[in-house]
């Protein structure tokens, strides 16, 4: 599924600074940890790096969250999961590449279609400088908005 991107501040700015609030602390989260251990490792490094930085600062999340796809009312059996689930609904997809690229936006937008989720957030550790994105889907109409 292709999205048109909208600017989220553009349409309604109060929900953009609600959402933005929201992922403040997990931004602070990701940041630390790629400040503390650099770019260039391996994703799963940071992974649990972060998993021990989520837990020390109490912020409730599921690593590898799975979710199930039916189709045509039948259950595919083909496990999926999520990197993190934070507070039950914010997805953190993390990567550890030299660039993020339609690719991994397309992985997590279908992740937070196919789970409902309103909120993802897309963040590189293996740039020299942080690069986080942040989505925003409305479930009732489908449009996706960067916030």
């Amino acid at each position: 599924m292709q999205y048109t991107l909208k600017r989220l501040i553009d349409v309604h700015p109060e929900l953009a600074a609600e959402l933005k609030k929201r992922c403040y602390s997990i931004n602070g989260c990701c940041a630390t940890v790629h400040r503390d251990l650099g770019p260039f490792l391996n994703e799963y490094m940071y992974q649990e790096a972060l998993q021990i930085l989520l837990d020390e600062q109490c912020i409730p999340y599921q690593r590898e969250y799975y979710f199930a796809i039916t189709y045509h009312s039948k259950l595919i059996q083909h496990k999926h999961y999520v990197d993190f689930l934070i507070e039950n609904d914010i997805i953190l997809e993390c990567k550890a590449v030299e660039k993020l690229i339609p690719d991994h936006r397309q992985q997590l937008w279908n992740y937070m279609r196919l789970t409902r989720k309103s909120i993802g957030i897309l963040y590189n550790f293996a740039s020299p400088m942080d690069q986080a994105e942040h989505y925003y889907l409305d479930t009732k109409d489908g449009m996706m908005y960067m916030f």
